[in-house]
């Protein structure tokens, strides 16, 4: 089997903003198993970008092991791309964004990848607020090694082979905002239409953007007992908002009753529309969104939408005082500004 695409397009197929069509923004044929979750996520990434009118160039999409983390062969194939070791991209997404903050940086990993192996560098990430867009493929077990529970699986979950997981699971999003990410979101594989809208903004934050997937393993754990087989995440969702991204400059079309509706401006402009659909829950509120998240685990349901969002969060560059220019656009006299230069840092220090 073939992994490249016929070249073959349709002549007169629709063009963007800055005159990329569709199959710009798509990769080469999947190789993971059919209905993965993971393909869906890749599809809602492609429509995402292409309606954002996002120049492939412009973005930097990165990754760790895992079924998952294969997943950027199959978009945005003109972007640049760095698949990293187990666990270890979001130090390679630090390096790569300190180095040029120009970029669009879209890091992709798994439960395993980064509720296991990489939890020390998951943490470090979201406590630093690097501008990024992180989205975990979320499956609960371990595809590329027979489906061995990952340490998202819930506690009582009947794996494939029938053993009952005797550990609690562990929240991804409720750990991120527990460590300040200042946008926190969770989804799944097979709602395009609440997908497409969080990873746009999550791309149009200014600091650290979380996306929690639950993307059901259709070899090892879509089985009956799973929670998170497709059966069990479409039988036991609860949607926090009906969701709609207004870009900036763009006509808003959609009406929502007042009283029932938020709007949220993002740092570039765009809008975020909310309809809400729970009460007694407010985006913006950390201790709002901690509440409806641990009410909605002990009901047993799996709360998706935007779930926090920080307006004006202060990003790792504004933190550090870094420079603005990409660091290999800098010229010696940048870098060697004399000694007047190093008698003010001198100074600083005594």
């Amino acid at each position: 089997m073939s992994y490249i695409k016929p070249p073959f397009r349709h002549p007169d197929l629709p063009i963007n903003e800055v005159g990329y069509s569709k199959k710009d923004y798509e990769g080469v044929i999947s190789t993971l198993c059919a209905g993965c979750g993971h393909d869906s996520i890749s599809g809602a990434i492609v429509q995402a970008c292409y309606e954002m009118s996002v120049e492939p160039h412009h973005i930097a999409k990165l990754s760790g092991i895992g079924c998952s983390s294969k997943t950027p062969a199959y978009f945005l194939n003109n972007s640049h791309g760095f698949n990293s070791v187990h666990g270890r991209m979001p130090s390679v997404a630090t390096g790569a964004n300190l180095a040029n903050r120009d970029l669009l940086y879209l890091g992709v990993s798994g439960d395993g990848d980064s509720a296991s192996i990489g939890m020390g560098q998951f943490v470090h990430v979201i406590r630093r607020n690097l501008n990024m867009t992180y989205i975990v493929m979320n499956n609960g077990c371990y595809g590329l090694t027979k489906g061995q529970d990952s340490a998202t699986a819930d506690e009582g979950s009947l794996s494939k082979g029938g053993s009952t997981n005797l550990f609690e699971g562990i929240d991804l999003a409720g750990l991120a905002m527990e460590l300040g990410a200042s946008f926190v979101g969770r989804s799944f594989s097979g709602d395009k239409t609440q997908l497409i809208p969080l990873i746009k903004a999550a791309m149009s934050h200014k600091g650290f953007a979380f996306l929690d997937v639950i993307s059901p393993c259709v070899t090892f754990n879509n089985n009956v007992g799973s929670t998170k087989s497709y059966d069990y995440v479409r039988d036991h969702i609860e949607t926090s908002a009906m969701l709609d991204f207004v870009p900036h400059q763009k006509e808003i079309l959609v009406d929502y009753n007042e009283g029932d509706s938020k709007s949220v401006e993002l740092h570039d402009g765009s809008v975020l529309k909310l309809q809400k659909l729970t009460s007694g829950w407010d985006p913006t509120d950390r201790t709002s969104a901690f509440d409806k998240l641990y009410h909605a685990k002990e009901k047993g349901e799996i709360l998706t939408g935007l779930i926090y969002i920080e307006q004006n969060s202060t990003d790792l560059h504004s933190l550090i005082k870094t420079v603005k220019e990409p660091l290999n656009s800098l010229t010696e006299k940048d870098l060697m500004p004399g000694l007047e230069a190093l008698e003010l840092i001198n100074e600083d220090h005594r």
